[in-house]
């Protein structure tokens, strides 16, 4: 799951990068016709974004997150 996380997660970001690097070519009108830019992503900045991911699915399963869920409130009407 991981490795296809991984894998998910860097597509996601060269896909968005890539865009924006050929929109300011075509913008600039620099370079060549044709011609692309590839983006190289930092993969320790994909560990952290699936750390940060896999963080908040551990919450969303906790019982804390099931109670959230089901949007129970205390006698007072806040949300538990």
């Amino acid at each position: 799951m991981s490795d296809n996380l991984r894998q998910q997660i860097n597509d996601i970001i060269q896909a968005d990068i890539q865009i924006g690097i050929n929109d300011y070519i075509e913008n600039e009108g620099a370079g060549e016709k044709g011609q692309k830019l590839n983006a190289k992503i930092d993969q320790r900045e994909v560990n952290k974004i699936i750390k940060e991911y896999k963080k908040l699915k551990k919450k969303d399963k906790s019982n804390l997150g099931a109670v959230k869920k089901m949007g129970l409130v205390d006698k007072h009407g806040r949300p538990l």
